[in-house]
């Protein structure tokens, strides 16, 4: 399953381009969240890395919409790897897997 994740960083800011280019990407389910990206304590991140399953495809705008903090996105992509989950960066159209890697 295509899952989205679309982040800003202002409550005076919109995820609808996201959300939009998400949807367009093939995404069957959204998550929308309006934090900074420097923080780990991102509740919609939380719930959706939690039900990821084996099999799913993380789809997100850009990279920095996942983080801000480059050891954040190597945390991240580490907990999508051991789940054997996929992740995709819509900005550059590639597949990121560790599976692929090994």
């Amino acid at each position: 399953m295509l899952i989205g994740y679309a982040r800003v960083s202002t409550t005076e800011q919109d995820t609808a381009a996201q959300t939009a280019a998400l949807k367009s990407a093939g995404c069957e389910k959204i998550f929308r969240e309006k934090a900074s990206g420097g923080r780990w304590d991102r509740p919609e991140l939380q719930r959706l890395l939690d039900q990821l399953r084996a099999g799913d495809i993380l789809v997100v705008w850009k990279l920095d919409r996942l983080s801000r903090s480059l050891r954040d996105v190597l945390s991240i992509m580490e907990r999508l790897g051991e789940a054997k989950v996929r992740f995709r960066n819509k900005e550059v159209r590639q597949i990121i897997s560790k599976s692929y890697t090994q």
